[in-house]
């Protein structure tokens, strides 16, 4: 059983025997980043919910302000073709309904 974690740990020193040091680094620093940033989670949690509520209504505010909207002659357009094509295939697949639906009139009846 002891001989699985052997071969993984075999495993990941031929990755990092690849790597330079410098990579080595990063990644090590990568990873106490992701140790940090879930320490720091988890004692934001016992903070008040108001003001982190309130934080992220600003937040979304800001980046509401940030939408490009399509002007009005685009819209238009867009809607139109939407319309267009759903009305095509509304007829397309009424005509295939209803010729299915006499086939099968006709088989069974």
């Amino acid at each position: 059983m002891g001989g699985g974690r052997e071969k993984d740990k075999t495993g990941e020193k031929a990755k990092n025997e690849g790597k330079t040091a410098k990579q080595k680094t990063s990644t090590k620093i990568e990873r106490e980043k992701k140790r940090e940033d879930s320490k720091s989670l988890v004692e934001g949690s016992h903070e008040s919910i108001i003001p982190r509520i309130k934080q992220y209504l600003v937040e979304v505010r800001a980046e509401a302000g940030k939408i490009v909207w399509p002007d009005k002659k685009i819209t238009l357009g867009t809607t139109g073709v939407v319309v267009v094509l759903v009305m095509l295939i509304s007829f397309y697949l009424g005509i295939v309904d209803l010729v299915l639906g006499k086939l099968i009139e006709f088989i069974l009846g």
